[in-house]
């Protein structure tokens, strides 16, 4: 489990395709795997991925990314030389300040629009499929492996809002974020399974109706 506090940036140093999976080989550079060991879990992008490797010559950690993960996540543009978010895994009696992630990416938002207002950005993205009906104003979303509050939601256009504070784009990707980019997003289970039982009763409540 996650929490959404991604801890900094690190560094895509390899990429190998492999049988029906790629491998990514990250940097180290800030130390974020000095403890890492082989099967421990770890947030790319917000996409949970196992540790398959780490060598301690070259300063860096592989992950495996099977191919269903990687047609559902921006996991599959990333090139040599580009950076990704980094949260290690939340363990037993730690802080928790941001929401409860698990990794598990339910595909990419669209970035309809960018707004830079002083050291803030303001993004607009179009949430694909019916999933516009898992996201509420002040809830909460998980882009990139990142926790953050929806400020803004219109289900007509399938659109929500969310608003970027300095200290997050200091410490992530969305400083690079352009419009017609993707982003990786995440519904909050709690939510999701609220939502998807008040249909089912809904749907039982008509049927027996009818």
């Amino acid at each position: 489990m996650y929490t959404g506090i991604v801890q900094g940036l690190e560094k895509v140093l390899n990429i190998q395709q492999g049988d029906n999976f790629t491998t990514l080989y990250i940097s180290n550079d800030n130390q974020f795997f000095s403890d890492i060991f082989i099967g421990a879990s770890v947030a790319i992008d917000g996409t949970c991925l196992t540790a398959t490797g780490f060598d301690a010559v070259q300063n860096l950690v592989s992950f495996d990314v099977g191919d269903i993960s990687n047609t559902l996540t921006t996991l599959q543009f990333l090139k040599i030389g580009d950076e990704v978010n980094i949260e290690r895994s939340i363990k037993a009696g730690m802080e928790n300040g941001g929401h409860n992630l698990y990794g598990h990416i339910e595909g990419m938002a669209d970035i309809k629009n960018v707004v830079h207002t002083g050291a803030t950005v303001h993004i607009d993205l179009v949430i694909p499929d019916d999933n516009i009906k898992y996201f509420f104003k002040k809830g909460f979303i998980g882009l990139q492996g990142c926790s953050l509050t929806v400020n803004r939601v219109d289900r007509h256009s399938n659109e929500i809002s969310v608003d970027l504070i300095p200290e997050t784009l200091r410490l992530t990707t969305f400083k690079n974020v352009q419009i017609g980019g993707k982003l990786n997003y995440e519904i909050d289970q709690m939510t999701r399974t609220m939502v998807d039982t008040l249909e089912s009763i809904h749907e039982r409540l008509n049927n027996k109706a009818e």
